[in-house]
Parts: structure tokens; C-alpha cells; sequence
């Protein structure tokens, strides 16, 4: 019941990859969206709303659960105090690296646009590194880190606990799950049993603490994840499981599909539905369907990925250094260049291709150039010191 998989995951190091990818492409979206961001577009407007709502549901959500899973293949290598040290290392030193240096300019640029402050980043920085400031936001911050915050969090949570888990799931953990994912239960389980504790969250939890990326009161948001977080973590190498996400693969897609025309048609009515006392009762039906539906999607996208991704390649051992990386440099590269774009008289198409552009090849360029060749700065970006043979995501990747 364990132990049957590879241990090497190749479709989870593509699925990685493309789930990064998306997320850069996100954080791009929001500077052309009228939600709240660090700085936005002239032609920020609701037209690509719906795009970034069918993503939103389930991207990070994604990161989390591959997380775990690939902290289970990790802690099983045992050393539980060594591991723990590494990941301490891997983790905080681009956390307090990304603060301190990589964030600074996002601060920067939003208190600029906003006409809180007018001087050169370099005038700005020894304010921004001093917690004491009056600025209007938190400074020194993390922004987009605070997923690598999390992780550390949960991973020094989880790792002490690898040796119980490891021994339930070789025994009567492993043995409920043949029963749970066998053939005549297993569809439904997989679809539905891992949505059960999102539901119970959205109706506790989420109503009175809204998502603030704050540690230590952003309690909804870490029950969302940490759920994820575990649950890759125990079923990681459950070989029942994987096998039925395998055959649920045509069932969730459609039903992925199905949810996303669904719910795009509400959320494009949604101001009107809140507004309307006749239509009360399909809001909370709706908010338990976004939460199937961002499940269906990572069930679907595992299912694709095993079936079409399961193999290895140089492009491949090339991403899986470079992710990370490019994680950390793309959210401040995509705010300077978008500053500075949007102030040259663009039209919104040449614009937005330009940023994107911009942050494609800065984070190309600076991983290629700089971080990969340079010993003592790979380290800063979550790599090891020294260039050595690629390793899996299921054995030592940073994430």
C-alpha cells in the first residue's frame, strides 16, 4: 500500500513548474485588474477578472499540497533534526534575503504611486529596513514570500511528525486507505472527501478571519493550506490513492469544466446576487462549489500530469533549479517594469506584453547570468551552494 511509487516524481517536478509559471502569470494579472495591488496599470479594468478568478481558487492551493508531498519523500530519507536544519536554511535565508532586499523596491513603488513618498529608492531603503517607520503598509515586508513563510512554518510543524505518520500509513492508514480509494468508493472519495475539511473551514473560519498574509492572525487562510500541506503529506506515496487519481482524471475534468462555466456565469453576477434578497440562497451553494471546484482542478491537473508529464528531460532538470528563483525575482520585476510601461503612453496590448516580457526574461537572465553560476548567491535563492546533479521533487527541492 506505500511504498509502490517511484521515487522519482517527474510529473510532480512539470506540475511544479507549470504551477509557478501560472502564479508569475497571476501576479502579472493583478496589475491589470481593479483589485487592490502594490501599484496598477492605467489600464487596469475588469475585463480579465473572469481568467484570474478561475485560477485563483486553486493556485496556490496546488504549490501546497505538491509541498507536501514532497516534504513526506523528503523526511522519510530520515535525519528528522538534519532535515529540519537544511529546510531552516534552504527556506529562511531567501525569506530574510527577499525582505531586506528583492521586496524593498515593491514598497518603494507603492508608496511612490500613492504620493507617500517622493524620494529615490535609495533614500526610501534605510527607511523601509527600519521597523520603527510611519509608514502607511509594514515595512520591511514580504509580499509575495509569505507563501515561503508559511511553508517554513508548516514544515517544521510536520517534519517532527514524519516517523508516526510514515508508521500509521504503513499499517492501518494504508490499509483505510484501500478501503476509502478502493474501486467501488474510490471516484467519489477522491473527489469529494478532501473538499470536507474546506467546507467546515469556509463556514468557521473564514467569515471571521479574512485572508491578511499576517502569521500570526491569518488563521483561515492557514487552515486552507495547512490542510493541503498535510494532505500530500500522508498520502504521498499511497499507491491506491495516485492510482485512483489516475482513473478519476476524465471524471474530474469534466466536472472541472462544468464548475468553471458554472461559476464564472454567478461570479459575473455576483455584486447583483449579494444585493438581491431573492437570490440569497445560491451564495452559499455557490462558495461550496468554488471550493469543489478548486479540488477538481488539482484532482484533473494530477490526473494530466501522471498521464502525459510523467518523464524526465534536460528542459526539465533545467526549470526545476530555476522555479524558485524566478519565484522570488518576479513579483518585484514585474512592478518596476509596470511602473515605469505605464507611464509611456501604451496601448493596454503592447503594454501588457511588454511586462510580461520584462518579467520573463529579468528572471531568465538574473537566474542564468548570476544565481545559478555564482556560489555564494544561490544560496540567497533557496539553491545549494555549489551546481550539483539535479534532485527530484520528491527528494530535497527547496519547496
Amino acid at each position: 500500500m506505500t511504498a509502490l511509487l517511484p521515487t522519482r516524481r517527474y510529473d510532480l517536478d512539470w506540475l511544479r513548474v507549470i504551477a509557478f509559471l501560472i502564479l508569475i502569470l497571476y501576479h502579472t494579472g493583478m496589475f491589470y485588474v481593479t483589485w487592490d495591488w502594490h501599484v496598477k496599470s492605467v489600464h487596469a479594468g475588469p475585463d480579465a477578472e473572469w481568467l484570474m478568478m478561475l485560477t485563483n481558487p486553486w493556485r496556490l492551493s496546488l504549490l501546497f499540497f505538491i509541498s507536501g508531498i514532497a516534504l513526506r519523500f523528503l523526511a522519510d530519507k530520515g535525519e528528522i533534526a538534519g532535515r529540519m536544519k537544511e529546510r531552516a536554511f534552504r527556506l529562511g535565508l531567501p525569506i530574510a534575503f527577499g525582505m531586506a532586499i528583492i521586496v524593498a523596491p515593491q514598497s518603494w513603488l507603492e508608496l511612490v504611486e500613492t504620493g507617500e513618498f517622493s524620494g529615490s529608492f535609495w533614500a526610501f531603503w534605510p527607511q523601509y529596513l527600519n521597523f520603527g517607520s510611519d509608514f502607511s503598509i509594514i515595512t520591511p515586508t514580504w509580499n509575495h514570500l509569505w507563501y515561503v513563510v508559511y511553508l517554513l512554518v508548516y514544515t517544521m510543524m510536520l517534519l517532527p511528525l514524519a516517523t508516526p505518520v510514515r508508521r500509521f500509513m504503513a499499517a492501518r492508514g494504508g490499509r483505510w486507505c484501500a478501503v476509502v480509494f478502493s474501486r467501488k468508493l474510490g471516484l467519489l472519495s477522491v473527489m469529494a472527501l478532501p473538499v470536507l475539511p474546506h467546507v467546515l473551514i469556509r463556514l468557521t473560519l473564514d467569515p471571521h478571519f479574512p485572508t491578511t498574509h499576517n502569521l500570526a492572525w491569518d488563521w483561515a487562510n492557514h487552515a486552507h493550506s495547512l490542510t493541503m500541506v498535510v494532505l500530500g503529506f500522508v498520502l504521498a506515496k499511497e499507491d491506491t490513492f495516485w492510482s485512483t487519481v489516475r482513473r478519476a482524471m476524465p471524471t474530474a475534468l469534466t466536472l472541472t469544466i462544468t464548475l468553471g462555466v458554472g461559476l464564472s456565469i454567478l461570479w459575473a453576477q455576483w455584486d447583483t446576487l449579494e444585493a438581491s434578497g431573492d437570490w440569497n440562497w445560491m451564495i452559499w451553494p455557490a462558495r461550496i462549489a468554488r471550493l469543489a471546484y478548486a479540488w477538481l482542478v488539482i484532482l484533473s491537473l494530477l490526473g494530466l500530469s501522471a498521464r502525459f508529464l510523467n518523464r524526465d528531460s534536460t528542459v526539465l532538470r533545467y526549470l526545476t533549479e530555476a522555479v524558485f528563483p524566478w519565484y522570488i525575482l518576479h513579483q518585484t520585476i514585474t512592478i518596476l517594469a509596470g511602473f515605469w510601461l505605464t507611464r509611456q503612453g501604451l496601448s493596454v496590448g503592447v503594454e501588457a506584453t511588454l511586462v510580461i516580457l520584462a518579467t520573463i526574461l529579468g528572471c531568465a537572465v538574473l537566474h542564468e547570468v548570476f544565481i545559478r553560476r555564482i556560489g555564494w548567491v544561490r544560496p540567497l535563492f533557496g539553491l545549494k551552494p555549489k551546481t550539483a546533479v539535479r534532485e527530484s521533487i520528491t527528494v530535497k527541492t527547496a519547496l
